[in-house]
């Protein structure tokens, strides 16, 4: 994405909208291409973030000043860990006990052949955090980075009805434009290839369960990989998604 021309300041201006409004306006052809390759390939990881991009919109700015009004926000904010190292290190989180957060992470990973240098590297077939602030490029790819994390956490696996679901809960938490439009593709996609899936309860059961539980961009994650994942999820509000647990496994074709 380009920086805005002061051509494109006065034009928004002429229209009464403010100068950011060029940074944050939405493309949503750009947003129905990408959105349509990520359907015909699942694992075409960079076309979410070509999709965020693309309808972004202020979302990651509201969630700044979020973090701001708690004092564990304000506190990360301030350290800027990078929480993406400490999921790299494979050596130390092999080292974590069966059953913690951290080797349950792993676990994933290595099940899935997947890394959080895979997440890095997807996110960069694009130009991103033009215009953003150092608070909003960190938050933003923190988000990134605990994607696969809040997998573990939440219970939802990596397959395309997990994927949708914890988008679902994701967006719920951190409301983006971008991953509300692939929920919404997503879920016409499922009518149409599983239509014997209540597709629309398992999406809201995603929702729910984010609106009941903790907010977790606000929370040092990187400080519960020893704890057990049961114990963490008791703690901040993780309930089993049970729809989910029910439905199984049901490929996108």
């Amino acid at each position: 994405m380009h920086s805005a021309s002061p051509m494109k300041d006065n034009v928004a201006q002429a229209v009464g909208l403010p100068r950011v409004w060029w940074r944050h306006r939405p493309r949503p052809l750009q947003a129905l291409f990408a959105v349509r390759r990520l359907i015909a390939d699942p694992d075409a990881t960079g076309e979410v973030f070509k999709v965020i991009e693309a309808l972004k919109g202020a979302s990651i700015s509201r969630a700044v000043q979020r973090m701001q009004a708690s004092p564990s926000g304000r506190q990360l904010l301030a350290a800027k860990p990078e929480i993406n190292q400490r999921l790299s290190n494979r050596v130390a989180l092999r080292s974590l006990p069966v059953g913690s957060v951290g080797r349950s992470y792993l676990e994933l990973m290595e099940r899935q052949g997947i890394s959080v240098e895979g997440l890095v590297a997807a996110s960069e077939e694009i130009p991103r955090g033009v215009g953003l602030s150092a608070d909003e490029q960190w938050l933003a790819n923190r988000l990134r980075d605990i994607h696969d994390l809040q997998h573990v956490l939440t219970g939802y696996g990596p397959d395309p009805l997990g994927e949708l679901c914890l988008l679902s809960f994701m967006t719920t938490q951190t409301w983006n434009r971008g991953v509300n439009f692939i929920v919404f593709m997503g879920r016409r996609s499922f009518r149409r290839q599983a239509s014997a899936l209540d597709i629309d309860a398992l999406v809201e059961e995603g929702a729910a369960l984010g609106r009941g539980a903790e907010w977790l961009p606000a929370l040092p994650l990187e400080d519960l990989l020893g704890e057990p994942l049961v114990d963490v999820r008791r703690r901040l509000g993780l309930v089993p998604p049970e729809g989910y647990n029910r439905a199984g496994t049901v490929p996108i074709n």
